[in-house]
Formats: structure tokens, sequence, C-alpha cells
């Protein structure tokens, strides 16, 4: 039987690839910039978020209150996340949602101009699951546009909020703007795959290794907490990383990561990291640019929807 899910993986072999300057890991920081783009009632939407540290959803009327937990993220946690970066100099990706990006267009130039990837996480904050093929397109077009005109230059990457659909993929492809994409979470090495003749890499993401995790039930409490997991999680994937290679995912969020109790978890992380040494740190788009060529392909060149709407 030939099985649509692919379970195999790299149990035949890993192919030889190294990471530039010697490094034994990869390392990707991706910093979601979602802030704008929860649900709200006030902004015509057709319900309220209700995702936060604290749960609950008004419904039927707007919530200023919930509004105004993520509107700590753009106006404190974002200049914390982007000074603790700057310390040894890494690079992140800020995956974001369209309609934040256009609510914040400063933040994203400022990311670009820092040296930071922008790329792209849906228009809301939303799954894409249960979405028509139509609106799924009219989505990622629409959520490319708003990147590329606050960013001034085209993102080449996309991950959805938890849950894609069958057909996410191979619409990204037809789309022609995008390198790679993250709605994947089933390993710790890149890949590629083939769809309509063209080689598409994904960049598989984490959600152990991520800020997340201080929400309610996810299992973090203190600055420690985060620390201590992404650091054991690096040394291991670092070990490996001396004869396979390997890629760490750490996801952050401007709104919980960064705020002050635990913002100090980060800069340790990043110390820590950097004092290992042999490590790349990279945004995706250059992680996934790196593996296309040393898997002998040329260099992506965005086509189609790229151009104008899909």
């Amino acid at each position: 039987m030939t099985d649509r899910r692919n379970f195999i993986g790299y149990r035949d072999g890993y192919p030889d690839i190294v990471w530039p300057n010697g490094g034994r890991l990869a390392v990707s920081f991706v910093v979601n910039v979602e802030e704008g783009a929860e649900l709200s009632i006030a902004d015509a939407d057709e319900r309220n978020e209700s995702v936060y540290e604290a749960r609950e959803e008004v419904i039927g009327i707007p919530d200023p209150c919930m509004e105004s937990h993520y509107g700590y993220g753009p106006r404190v946690g974002y200049r914390r996340i982007i000074d603790a970066l700057a310390q040894h100099d890494v690079p992140a990706t800020f995956s974001c949602c369209g309609r934040a990006a256009a609510r914040s267009p400063w933040l994203v130039r400022d990311v670009v101009s820092r040296g930071h990837e922008a790329s792209c996480h849906g228009w809301r904050w939303e799954r894409l699951a249960g979405m028509s093929e139509v609106e799924q397109r009219e989505n990622i077009a629409r959520t490319y546009e708003a990147v590329r005109d606050a960013a001034g230059v085209a993102p080449l990457g996309w991950h959805t909020r938890s849950a894609s659909t069958p057909d996410t993929r191979r619409l990204l492809v037809e789309h022609g703007g995008f390198l790679y994409d993250s709605d994947a979470y089933d390993d710790d090495t890149p890949y590629l795959v083939s769809l309509a003749g063209t080689s598409h890499v994904v960049l598989p993401y984490a959600f152990d290794t991520n800020d997340m995790r201080f929400q309610p039930g996810g299992g973090f409490v203190q600055p420690e907490d985060f620390t201590r997991y992404c650091l054991s999680a690096f040394e291991r994937l670092w070990q490996e990383g001396a004869r396979i290679p390997r890629m760490l995912s750490i996801g952050l969020h401007l709104r919980i990561i960064g705020r002050p109790a635990r913002i100090g978890a980060l800069e340790t992380l990043i110390d820590a990291m950097a004092a290992r040494g042999d490590v790349w740190f990279a945004t995706r788009a250059q992680i996934a640019s790196h593996w296309r060529r040393e898997c002998g392909l040329p260099d992506f060149l965005p086509r189609g929807g790229a151009n104008g709407r899909a």
C-alpha cells in the first residue's frame, strides 16, 4: 500500500549537508506577530478572540480588554525582543499576520531594516482548516501583499496558525512567491517536497520549544522553565549535529516572551547558545536557501502570483 503520509523521513540516511561556517546546528528564532489580527467584533469579525493567558470570550459585543492584552506586544514586548536579539546580533524570522502587518507597518519595516526576515502567517490569526480553495487563495495572496507592502521586500515564507488544509502547500506553490513553508512538525531537519514540478522546502516548526507554553496548562510557569527546556533541546540537537544536519526552531510571541518577568529567559537562552559555539543563527529564508543550494538546486525565483494576486 502506498501511504499518503511519510513515516520514513530520513531513516535511510541524511543528505551530506553542512551548515555555514562549520555550524553543528542551525537555530531559527521565529517571532510571531499576530497583534491586531486576532479576532475582534470591533473589527467586524464574527467573534472575539478567547485565547490569552486568562481565557475568557466576550460574546456578541466588542472586547476592549482582550484587545488591550494583545496591544502589549507591539507597544512594549517588541522592543524587548528586538533588543535581546541584538545583544548577540542574532537574526530572526518575524512571522506576520497580514492584518497585523497592515496595522503596524512601522514594526515590519523596523524588522527588515535590522536584517531580520518578515514572513507570512495568514491574514487573520486563524486556522485555514475548513476554508475552500478560493478562500485560501485569497488569504494567501492578501497576506503576501500586506507583508510585502509593509516590509518593502517580498516575503518568502509561510506558516499557518496550527491547522492548514491538505491543499495549503499546493496553493502556496501555485502562488509562486514562497521558497518554503513551516506547516509541518514532523522532523528536526529540513526536507524537500515535489509539487507541480517544483522542489519546495519544508522547514518543520515546533510547539514544545515555544513560549506559547506559558499560557494556561502549557507547562511553563517560571522564566527558567522556558530556558531550561529550550537548552535541553539545543544540547541534544547540537550533539546530533556532529553527524547529521539538525535545525532547532524556537517560537516566540511579542505579547508573551516580551513580558518583564520572561524576557530574561530569552536573553539567558541566547547567551548560552552563543557561548556554546559552532551554531548558525539564521532566518528561515536563509536556512531554506542554503538547503536548496546544498541539494544542488538553483536559487529560488518567485513566479506566478508573486507578481500580483493568485
